[in-house]
């Protein structure tokens, strides 16, 4: 009689255990997580994102899959979207209606990444933003589904700009693209200038994407500034750093690259660019870590990564674990646990995802090395200081996103 009693409170306790037990396995829309990379593919970004962003991103799924063996399948696609916004916009729509796509990558440019996060917010699927610089992306316009991880246009200059007026470059002209990044990126710029001593004697702005600079350097160069701000970025800072010596602009004046990336010294050369300061929120050969990966990265794609091919990475490493911890692919849930979970990888230590969407972790101030002082492929970099992260980014006491409690 007993064993009758026992056997059936056994059983009893099996079947309430049940559904605990149902719950702990992550509930997945469709049994799939689907992410979409949206990047320039064939433009003036795409040596800096592009199909860099696309492998970066595939290493995360491969190695999140072997690491974390999650009991839902992952799956990603990913199209060019020419740096359009119109483009970006109806392909976020279409991925999300048709395709089921639950995150969104990459975004370089800033007017796709602010289409398309309103459409993922609208339809509550998450945006992971690493390419695009724009401080509105988590400030004014800000909102619930998207995280801004790599860089922005206030982070930049807090580091290149403070360094160029320090070693006495104090008057500055600025070239800048002609949309929403570049006009952020300057006016970021301009504020470090004047707070560090400098002064701005004036500005002049070029077609985004441009091929012919020669007026607005020549522009830059009647101003007599000491330094020309480049507030631009990929093959427009290319562009714009060639004709400036073929002018013979530099070195009577001083470039600042504020937005410069290793793709872009590579492909100029140590001897166009040995000196320059730029700042960055990655270098591949920083630590052991930093090394052991962008190998790795090298082994598919013959070059070195850019901090926007890692930025992708290690945003969407943090969001499948976020999903694997929340036990679901909700947004709003994913990003409670993105919010709450610290990021710990190659690519940031005691990273977090701030409320406002702001991924903070700390920056670094670079020289570019004379062509002397490189010992190997990519050696490219001095390391002259690194900035923390609180230091980097606008504070939350300074924010304009509606999410942030005052």
């Amino acid at each position: 009689m007993k064993r009758k009693i026992l056997g059936s409170a056994i059983a009893t306790a099996i079947l309430s255990m049940q559904p605990m037990l149902a719950q702990a396995a992550t509930t997945v829309s469709d049994g799939v997580v689907k992410l979409g990379v949206l990047t320039d593919m064939s433009g003036t970004y795409s040596d800096l994102a592009g199909p860099g962003a696309v492998e970066a991103t595939k290493m995360a799924i491969d190695d999140f899959i072997a690491k974390e063996k999650p009991d839902f399948k992952i799956e990603m696609v990913s199209a060019d979207h020419q740096n359009k916004a119109d483009i970006s916009a109806n392909k976020a729509r279409e991925w999300i209606d048709t395709a089921k796509v639950d995150a969104i990558v990459d975004l370089v440019t800033t007017s796709t990444a602010l289409a398309v996060m309103k459409v993922a917010n609208e339809k509550n699927r998450i945006s992971l933003i690493s390419g695009a610089a724009s401080t509105p992306i988590t400030n004014e316009q800000c909102n619930d589904t998207t995280v801004h991880w790599t860089y922005d246009t206030y982070s930049l200059p807090v580091g290149t700009a403070k360094a160029v007026v320090k070693q006495g470059g104090k008057s500055w002209y600025f070239l800048t693209a002609d949309y929403a990044f570049g006009h952020s990126l300057e006016k970021n710029t301009a504020d470090v200038v004047t707070k560090s001593g400098g002064k701005v004697v004036g500005s002049v702005r070029h077609p985004f994407p441009g091929s012919d600079f020669s007026s607005f350097l020549l522009s830059a160069q009647a101003s007599g500034a000491q330094v020309i701000g480049l507030a631009n970025a990929g093959n427009d800072t290319i562009n714009s750093i060639k004709q400036a010596k073929e002018f013979g602009i530099t070195p009577k004046q001083s470039l600042a690259g504020l937005l410069m990336f290793i793709s872009d010294v590579h492909s100029l050369g140590l001897d166009a660019t040995a000196g320059m300061y730029l700042t960055t929120g990655f270098y591949w050969d920083y630590n052991d870590e930093t090394r052991a990966w962008s190998k790795r990265f090298f082994g598919t794609m013959k070059r070195m990564p850019t901090m926007v091919q890692a930025g992708d990475y290690s945003a969407v490493y943090h969001y499948l674990k976020a999903i694997k911890s929340a036990g679901t692919d909700e947004a709003k849930a994913v990003m409670a646990k993105m919010r709450e979970t610290p990021v710990n990888d190659f690519f940031a230590k005691n990273g977090k995802v701030r409320i406002d969407g702001r991924m903070v972790h700390d920056m670094y101030l670079a020289q570019v090395k004379k062509p002397s002082e490189s010992k190997y492929p990519w050696d490219y970099y001095h390391i002259r200081a690194v900035i923390p992260g609180d230091e980097a980014y606008i504070s939350l006491a300074d924010s304009k996103c509606p999410l942030v409690k005052k």
